[in-house]
Order: structure tokens, then C-alpha cells, then sequence
């Protein structure tokens, strides 16, 4: 994948920890996917292609663009579509069920 530019991310070009699982999700052109909550807990998600337009309860729509990074647990939304042209690919990373215990190992706070 090309250069997203300052500030964007990409989770398909590097690797991850042995901790954490990647799930890539295609959305078509013109196409809706129904928002499960349950789909997304515990992952951060990249939008690595095209845009997505997050539909919320009420009806309004925020749309998202390749290289923004977001939180997708615990929001009010019915769908996401895909408005444009191309298919919009969304990237989710969390944990492995497995390594919820051994991810806390990763990471050693200095000491005083």
C-alpha cells in the first residue's frame, strides 16, 4: 500500500505482536454491513481503502477515509456502508483471546 501521509496508519503493511490477531473486513461498493457491537469489541480499526459512512440510531452519518484510525465498541450505530466506487477494506487489531494474559507481559514500566 502506497504512503497514506502525515498522521495516517496502515495495520496491513507491518508486522504485529504474537498477541494480536488482525481481521480484515471488505465492505462493496454501495453495500451495508449491519453493526454488531460484538464484531468490534476490543479492536482498533483502520480504514485501509476507500471510506465508510457510519449510520447512528437516529439516522445521521459520520463518514471515515483510508488512514483514520478509530474505536468502533460501544457506539450507537445501525450500519456502515460503503459510498464510493471502490471497495472500502477495514482492518481491526486486538488481542488474541488466548494472550489476554500474556500481552500484559509485553511492555515493562521502568524503574525508579
Amino acid at each position: 500500500m502506497d504512503h497514506l501521509g502525515p498522521g495516517r496508519v496502515s495495520f496491513l503493511s507491518g508486522r504485529l505482536p504474537s498477541w494480536a490477531q488482525l481481521r480484515v473486513v471488505v465492505v462493496a461498493p454501495s453495500d451495508r454491513l449491519a453493526y454488531d457491537e460484538a464484531d468490534w469489541r476490543d479492536a482498533i480499526v483502520v480504514v485501509e481503502a476507500g471510506a465508510i459512512d457510519l449510520e447512528c440510531l437516529g439516522g445521521s452519518r459520520q463518514r471515515i477515509v483510508r488512514g483514520d484510525l478509530l474505536w468502533l465498541s460501544g457506539l450507537t450505530l445501525r450500519a456502515l456502508h460503503n459510498p464510493g466506487p471502490e471497495p472500502a477494506v477495514l482492518a481491526a487489531v486486538s488481542r488474541r483471546p488466548e494472550a489476554d494474559q500474556s500481552a500484559r507481559s509485553w511492555y515493562s514500566p521502568p524503574s525508579s
